[in-house]
């Protein structure tokens, strides 16, 4: 009996090992690996992204005289090449590693100027791996979105001029479609400043960007920024995509309340609604504006109205190349949800075509597009006079 307790303990022992012998399997746990470090730097904001193949325990805390900002990743290396010093945006001097304990890294940031931040650690999504999220803001802003207390814009009687907000999609560490050689990110903000350029050549017209570099702004805060800066008017710049190269044309769309238009109109707001997963923003937040966006009163007429703007950017479209769809698309677009702005989002081409997306790369065409959109926006002006009469 004695023989044979001992010849199933030898066994369970041996199962318990590895193929080689020595340490059991889970005594080490494997080493989260930092790929790759990418940074964004808004006006307003400094973004830095670790990307990482497996998720880390972390843990933060700021030192002083200087100022710094520590952070010691539990079971986790990082690469020996960091940013260099001087490329790390307005708020951090260099970015230095170190080891702490045993399979403890730690990254230091020194400072220039004492700073707010926030850390975040990000599952996988579509497009990355585990991303471990370190933002930098002034001392003296909230590091969270505003969309919980909305601008209230001053009344229409007291300006004297029209503002165009104009909103390149995407940007930063959200690239949007892509295609063979460019991103959609990078187009749109090239088309979105020629736009800006063609309308401030008409008087009376002030054209504004919601965003001016590469660099990520959430979908809730663009209609912050619309009503902050008393847009009268709100275009969203974007380039679609689809799994067949052979889609192609221009589409304009307009918010539902009620439902997508069709099955790719519908799919199409899903895609773009989920930049800010990319992002890492907690929609959880955005649920008060939500709320209080969707019961105003003054909805279904801004829709009326946004579909009408959408007719006459569409019409001017069709006279610079093909459009895919003949009429204005609705579906319920995040970016597009201003309680009292007329806002149209614009897909100037399909980037996964690849004769539009050589189209979408060309100045020239580029040129093009935003002669089309500034006609269809003083079309719309020009039919509706009398609400946007200005002193």
């Amino acid at each position: 009996m004695l023989k044979k307790f001992a010849w199933l303990a030898a066994l369970v022992a041996a199962l318990c090992l590895p193929s080689g012998g020595g340490v059991p399997l889970s005594a080490a746990p494997a080493l989260a690996t930092i790929k790759d470090i990418r940074m964004w730097h808004a006006p307003e904001r400094s973004r830095i992204v670790f990307d990482m193949d497996r998720p880390a325990e972390f843990a933060v805390f700021p030192l002083k005289s200087p100022p710094r900002v520590v952070i010691d990743l539990s079971h986790a290396r990082i690469p020996s090449e960091l940013p260099a010093a001087g490329a790390s945006g307005q708020f951090i001097h260099r970015i230095r590693r170190g080891t702490r304990a045993e399979n403890t890294a730690r990254l230091v940031f020194d400072l220039k100027k004492p700073v707010r931040y926030r850390i975040q650690q990000l599952d996988p999504s579509d497009l990355y791996q585990y991303r471990l999220v370190v933002d930098f803001y002034p001392r003296d802003a909230v590091a969270k979105t505003p969309a919980s207390t909305p601008a209230t814009p001053t009344p229409r009687a007291d300006k004297t001029e029209l503002v165009i907000l104009i909103d390149p999609g995407h940007g930063g560490e959200d690239p949007g479609a892509g295609g063979r050689r460019t991103k959609e990110k990078t187009v749109v903000l090239q088309i979105a400043k020629k736009l800006q350029a063609r309308l401030n050549r008409k008087a009376g017209l002030r054209a504004r960007l919601t965003r001016r570099g590469d660099y990520y702004i959430s979908l809730r805060k663009r209609t912050h920024i619309a009503r902050q800066r008393q847009a009268d008017l709100f275009i969203s710049i974007h380039a679609d995509a689809f799994r067949d190269p052979r889609a192609r044309g221009a589409s304009v769309y307009a918010l539902s309340q009620r439902g997508a238009s069709s099955e790719a109109a519908k799919w199409l707001a899903n895609r773009e609604n989920s930049a800010d997963l990319i992002g890492g923003v907690n929609l959880a937040d955005e649920d008060a504006l939500l709320a209080e966006v969707l019961l105003d009163l003054s909805m279904s007429k801004t829709i009326s109205e946004s579909i009408s703007f959408g007719r006459d950017v569409l019409s001017e479209l069709k006279k610079i190349g093909r459009v895919h769809a003949k009429q204005v698309g609705r579906a319920g677009f995040a970016v597009l949800k201003s309680p009292d702005i007329p806002s149209i989002l614009i897909e100037t081409a399909y980037i996964t075509n690849p004769a539009e997306e050589k189209q979408l790369m060309s100045p020239a065409h580029q040129n093009r597009i935003a002669s089309a959109v500034g006609a269809g926006v003083e079309r719309y002006l020009a039919k509706n006079r009398s609400r946007y009469a200005i002193r």
